[in-house]
């Protein structure tokens, strides 16, 4: 029994030692085990925080899709890109994953020089999750920072709005801010209507958006920019403007204003004076108020183009007398009136129609009312209500009372179309569109005779200078001198020159209004006036653009005697 014990105990014994063996086995394994799962943890807990800065989908507070969102492109009428967007590196940090500060710092001042690095340092600081560090960088910057390899830099491509034609169209298209909004012109007006909407949602990020097309020709748009560049230097005028239309669709084939501001700086905008005269400026725009004067007497029937009447002597009102400016003090006819620009006839033609109607006539063609159009920038006109006998005088030579000159334009193109307004456009539309929308202002036999008016004047009247400058071109209008206000009274060497045309009136396509600010006298031959400037650089106008809009020359003799009425021939 006891030789039987003996030879159990090795036996035991190595039985306790593999015990021991398997239990410390089995605790490296807890322990293992521990580690792993402890180890796990902390990457899951890292992987939650990265996680959490993954689902941060804003820079700044700003949605990614709204960052990287596109605009459409902005055509001319025959497909010319007016705007376009641009794909541009922006670069941006995640403070809490920059590991040096400092040495982050350094690093990007060798490649933006310009930085101001206190700033730099507060915004790489702290645990923020994005910041902007700098935008609409040029992808040579980028490639250089990249190669710095700083932990959390990086950069996110956005669209950039780039304006081909720079500033010739600046106050038809307007701008964008840096976050691609449109914030001026057309481009706010896109944005109104549904392109915001879009990037709101994201459908605009990464997509091509259908093109805009404006009713704008490049070609046109050209021309009258060069030529009110060509005025500001001819003339030194402070300003000048000019705005032309379909005359049956609305359509605007060209607008531009000087001064005007680069669209691909926003920031030129804010120059003193860059505003759009054409829509946001209101005006005094003198004797063309004779054309809408006319037009409502000769269509109410109270005034015939026959009549005549006495302008011999001034208009007293108390102990005011209105005048003419190198008057002929004779009776005149009607036509004579016109083409002679006398206020004494103008009051006196007014007079017949009844002040009350004439005030009525001016809101049947909108003066006291915006123009309905897509610009933002606009203003409201100052037409008083009612007028008394003098205000009703002095209106009706345009004085006392400011529209703008797209209202002057606007009526023009209805009083030579056949008597219908149409509201103006930048869209495309066709002629069929437009006469859904056509409100009659006068009858179509008072359009003949208004365009009789008009070309009578360039042919014999204050717009024979501009008659000069487009022969052939059938171009008629109305010059406007008109005094400015300086310090409550009108100045007498400071004037506001205005034409409002249209051509060619045998068959009329076109309306414009060119204005000029304050023009100076080009030499010892010309003078001031508006004959002398605004109605000679829409005759250079015509001259240039007339054939790109399929028009051509007719020096034929007959096509003016037609323009003439039966019963004045």
């Amino acid at each position: 029994m006891a030789a039987m014990t003996d030879e159990l105990l090795p036996t035991i014994a190595l039985d306790g030692t593999r015990k021991a063996r398997v239990n410390l086995t089995q605790a490296r394994i807890r322990w293992v085990i521990l580690a792993l799962l402890m180890g796990f943890c902390v990457v899951g807990a890292r992987l939650i925080q990265l996680g959490m800065v993954v689902q941060d989908s804003t820079i700044e507070g700003q949605a990614r899709d709204v960052i990287t969102a596109t605009r459409p492109p902005i055509l001319d009428r025959n497909g010319l890109e007016m705007a376009v967007d641009i794909r541009v590196p922006s670069l941006y940090a995640e403070p809490r994953r920059i590991i040096d500060v400092d040495e982050a710092v350094q690093k990007l001042a060798t490649v933006l020089p310009d930085i101001d690095q206190r700033w730099l340092r507060d915004r790489l600081s702290g645990d923020k999750g994005f910041v902007w560090i700098q935008r609409e960088l040029s992808p040579s910057v980028e490639d250089k920072i990249m190669r710095l390899g700083i932990p959390g830099i990086d950069f996110i491509t956005e669209s950039k709005r780039f304006y081909p034609g720079m500033r010739e169209a600046s106050h038809i298209l307007g701008s964008v801010n840096i976050d691609n909004q449109g914030i001026a012109g057309i481009e706010k007006h896109i944005d109104n209507e549904d392109v915001a909407m879009l990037q709101d949602i994201g459908l605009a990020r990464g997509n091509d958006l259908a093109p805009v097309e404006l009713s704008i020709d490049m070609r046109v748009q050209h021309v009258m920019y060069e030529e009110m560049q060509d005025a500001m230097v001819r003339y030194k005028a402070i300003a000048a403007a000019s705005v032309m239309i379909d005359i049956y669709t609305g359509e605007v084939i060209g607008l531009t204003s000087l001064p005007d501001f680069d669209p691909n700086d926003p920031k030129s905008a804010l120059v003193k004076d860059s505003f759009n005269r054409i829509t946001a400026g209101i005006y005094e725009l003198g004797s063309t108020f004779k054309t809408v004067t006319l037009a409502a007497a000769l269509d109410s029937g109270k005034v015939k183009l026959t009549d005549q009447f006495d302008a011999r002597f001034g208009v007293k009102f108390g102990r005011f007398t209105i005048t003419d400016f190198h008057g002929k003090n004779r009776i005149l006819s009607v036509p004579e009136i016109y083409k002679y620009s006398s206020n004494v006839g103008t009051i006196h033609v007014m007079q017949a129609l009844g002040k009350e109607n004439f005030r009525a006539f001016l809101t049947k063609i909108g003066f006291d009312t915006r123009v309905p159009f897509e610009l933002p920038e606009m203003r409201n006109p100052t037409v008083a209500k009612t007028f008394s006998d003098v205000g009703a005088a002095t209106a009706s030579f345009g004085h006392g009372l400011s529209i703008s000159p797209l209202h002057m334009a606007v009526a023009m193109a209805a009083f030579t179309n056949g008597g219908n307004y149409i509201a103006p456009t930048l869209y495309k539309r066709t002629r069929e569109e437009a006469e859904k929308s056509y409100v009659r202002v006068i009858q179509p036999q008072t359009s003949e005779w208004v365009r009789y008016l008009m070309r009578l004047n360039a042919l014999e009247g204050s717009g024979s200078q501009m008659n000069k400058e487009a022969l052939g071109y059938r171009v008629g209008g109305k010059t406007g001198t008109a005094e400015k206000v300086v310090d409550g009274r009108y100045s007498s060497n400071k004037n506001f020159n205005v034409f409002a045309s249209a051509f060619p009136l045998d068959n009329p396509r076109y309306a414009m209004v060119v204005v000029v600010d304050e023009p100076q006298i080009e030499n010892p031959q010309s003078g001031d006036t508006a004959g002398w400037n605004a109605g000679m650089m829409t005759g250079r106008i015509v001259q240039r653009v007339a054939p790109m809009l399929g028009i051509a020359p007719d020096f034929s003799p007959a096509l003016d005697t037609n323009l003439v009425p039966s019963f004045l021939r």
